[in-house]
């Protein structure tokens, strides 16, 4: 009778401690991090929610998930005293009115003791691009996992489409546009760039992270060209701005520094021009790096002669490494 009463105590702890973490009470986070043997079917089936929720949540471009991934996920939770739908919306990455739809909640009001069911917000995408703000790109590239080695990033401006052609709300629109051009016009497999920086200050993810950059350098010079952007990531600031084009708006300032920002950190890189590469320092058709030695060579203004106060590398080291720098030092202050 106490084996059988053993066994039988063992089994019930045994339950408990897997209970999925979703149905946990009060679950201080809604961040579950990817194991081995772990597919979206999996923890979506655990969490009460379905992949493609999951995909959108996340900003999944595909379902492939890595070891060590941290994905957000749906949680139950109890309310505690001094408890708000706005309290909790802000914890766990959510809204009131997502809340509310979840639980069928006819009000703002709840009480101590109820358990209700917390769904995190969904990104904004389109087939694989994703549109995001700082903040939103910030916790999406934190959370994720890359298996590419990546030592540079590299800066464009678009020329076309310019600022004239960017209506506050046609993003997507433009995205498929320049891709439409690099595999029709260029020849390419997709969108060249992996992303891509707006006026109103969102950034939009395209390319794959794992997937390197087509086409930016070398491009009479194929074996170079492969060499070059083996390592390397791009991003296309979606304006004309070389002097008297498009005036870039403090809002895609900001961004452009949180995003350089950022993949220093996730890349354990430090601001330089090996790190943060210019196009205009490059040779087009050769791949030569050139940096400011561009007489004699097939050489484009891009990022713009008024980036940042300009495309030298003077202008660089001057003028935009220490705003990455700095904002690199402010991400790392904030976070836990």
């Amino acid at each position: 009778m106490k084996k059988q009463f053993i066994l039988v105590f063992s089994l019930i702890l045994l339950m408990l401690m897997n209970l999925p973490p979703a149905y946990a009470t009060n679950n201080p986070r809604n961040i579950y991090e990817v194991k081995s043997g772990d597919y979206l079917w999996k923890i979506a089936k655990i969490y009460g929610t379905s992949v493609e929720d999951l995909k959108l949540i996340n900003g999944l471009q595909s379902n492939l998930i890595l070891v060590g991934q941290k994905l957000r996920v749906p949680v139950m939770y109890e309310v505690a005293p001094g408890d708000t739908l706005w309290k909790l919306s802000q914890a766990f990455n959510s809204t009131v009115q997502l809340i509310k739809t979840a639980n069928r909640l006819t009000s703002d009001v709840i009480y101590v003791g109820q358990k209700i069911k917390i769904p995190p917000k969904q990104l904004t995408m389109q087939g694989k691009f994703i549109l995001m703000t700082r903040e939103e790109f910030k916790d999406w590239i934190f959370n994720h996992k890359f298996t590419r080695k990546v030592r540079k990033i590299q800066e464009h401006n678009t020329a076309q489409p310019a600022y004239k052609d960017f209506n506050g709300s046609n993003h997507f629109t433009l995205l498929k546009e320049m891709e439409k051009y690099h595999i029709q016009g260029m020849k390419w497999n997709e969108i060249s760039q992996q992303l891509t920086t707006f006026p109103d200050g969102k950034v939009a993810v395209g390319r794959p992270f794992d997937t390197p950059p087509e086409g930016s350098f070398g491009l009479l010079n194929k074996s170079a060209m492969q060499k070059i952007e083996a390592d390397a990531l791009t991003i296309e600031n979606l304006g004309y701005f070389d002097i008297g084009k498009d005036q870039m708006t403090e809002e895609q300032k900001k961004t452009i520094v949180m995003v350089n920002a950022l993949l220093m950190l996730k890349y354990g890189l430090t601001p330089s021009i090996d790190t943060i590469t210019y196009h205009h320092w490059w040779d087009i058709n050769s791949g030569e790096r050139v940096l400011d030695n561009s007489e004699g060579h097939a050489v484009k203004t891009c990022p713009g002669t008024g980036f940042f106060g300009g495309n030298s590398t003077t202008s660089a080291k001057t003028n935009f490494y220490p705003l990455v720098s700095q904002k690199m030092q402010e991400i790392l202050a904030s976070m836990p």
